[in-house]
């Protein structure tokens, strides 16, 4: 199990954060308390995807593995 104080390893490189850090306001700041920081980092879809396939996955895909459809 990973040290959740630690964060998410692959937070600075990721796609989704870095495309939409700065116009999710709250919900970016929530994701990232709750995946990249916090109890559900373990189940962060993105990370589980990068760690069993060694790439990335799609920029839009949620922590949660839904697809993000801007608005």
């Amino acid at each position: 199990m990973s040290d959740e104080t630690a964060g998410c390893e692959f937070l600075n490189g990721c796609a989704f954060f870095n495309k939409y850090k700065d116009t999710l306001g709250a919900a970016y700041d929530g994701f990232v308390a709750l995946y990249c920081h916090g109890p559900r980092l373990e189940d962060c879809k993105r990370r589980i995807f990068r760690i069993n396939k060694g790439e990335p996955p799609a920029e839009d895909m949620l922590p949660n593995g839904m697809k993000y459809v801007p608005m």
